[in-house]
């Protein structure tokens, strides 16, 4: 039987190969800088951090661990975001108390302290993040460990990070929402059939074509998230080709970030429920 730890590690393997994903890497598509195997290596390095999630250890540092780990690869930045949506869920479980109310548990319990180590992961990778609002500069996450003065004298939990980006970031508004569309997407694998990382790349289409992708908005701007998200409900309408669209998004450097990021959290719920590999 397998870990908490080890279905961790195992939904990050699983989502980087799922295929077609377009956009971003997979077993089939590269970035001549971003290679399959540089996830695979960040997916295994992670173990620390999600061992200690696992254990019952703080959130915070837990995902701090779990980030230096991951940045023992050549390729950069591979899965913050998957490991911010995954570490809390795996407190979460490890706490028995893997659901939305659960999870939301688990943030409500974060500290000032665990924001500090969260913004302390910036200094292992760089992350693709908005300019922070007006008067917000102190608390810019891209600061690391230079912003953590601010965060002690105002009070900051990590929580409230979440709070101050949910209505432009993906992954925040998961945290402070319960996970909705990483549960939802949990139950599509479940009931899915035939190989998991077909599940899990008919999840992520689903997902794209919902909702704009707001790492996609980060880089490139809402109109052409907004363009991804139609065709991927063309693709998923069987109007476009799933296979050219995942290729030309590759050439064209769109990566919907957020919504492989919620894949991998997906995926790891599923695993905790039972889904088998």
């Amino acid at each position: 039987m397998r870990t908490t730890t080890e279905n961790a590690q195992l939904a990050l393997l699983l989502e980087v190969s799922g295929t077609p994903k377009p956009g971003n890497v997979d077993r089939h598509r590269e970035y001549e800088d971003l290679r399959f195997e540089h996830f695979v290596t960040g997916a295994v390095c992670a173990r620390d951090g999600l061992r200690l999630a696992a254990g019952g250890a703080e959130v915070g540092e837990s995902f701090r661990r779990a980030v230096a780990g991951m940045s023992q690869q050549s390729g950069g930045n591979t899965q913050f975001g998957a490991l911010l949506v995954v570490t809390p869920l795996v407190r979460a479980s490890a706490a028995h108390e893997l659901t939305p109310e659960g999870s939301r548990n688990i943030v409500a319990e974060t500290t000032v302290e665990d924001a500090e180590k969260f913004y302390k992961a910036f200094e292992y990778v760089d992350v693709a993040v908005d300019d922070p609002p007006e008067g917000m500069e102190p608390l810019d996450v891209r600061r690391g460990a230079d912003a953590v003065a601010t965060i002690r004298e105002r009070g900051i939990t990590l929580e409230n990070v979440m709070e101050r980006s949910a209505d432009r970031d993906g992954v925040a508004a998961e945290w402070v929402d319960g996970f909705p569309r990483t549960f939802g997407a949990a139950q599509t694998i479940l009931d899915g059939t035939g190989p998991v990382t077909d599940r899990a790349a008919e999840a992520y289409l689903d997902l794209l074509a919902d909702e704009p992708d707001t790492f996609v908005v980060t880089k490139h701007g809402q109109e052409t998230a907004e363009e991804v998200r139609r065709r991927a409900v063309a693709v998923r309408d069987g109007e476009e080709d799933v296979e050219a669209f995942a290729d030309e998004l590759v050439e064209r450097g769109i990566n919907p970030g957020t919504t492989a990021d919620i894949v991998a959290g997906a995926l790891f719920v599923a695993l905790e429920r039972g889904l088998e590999v």
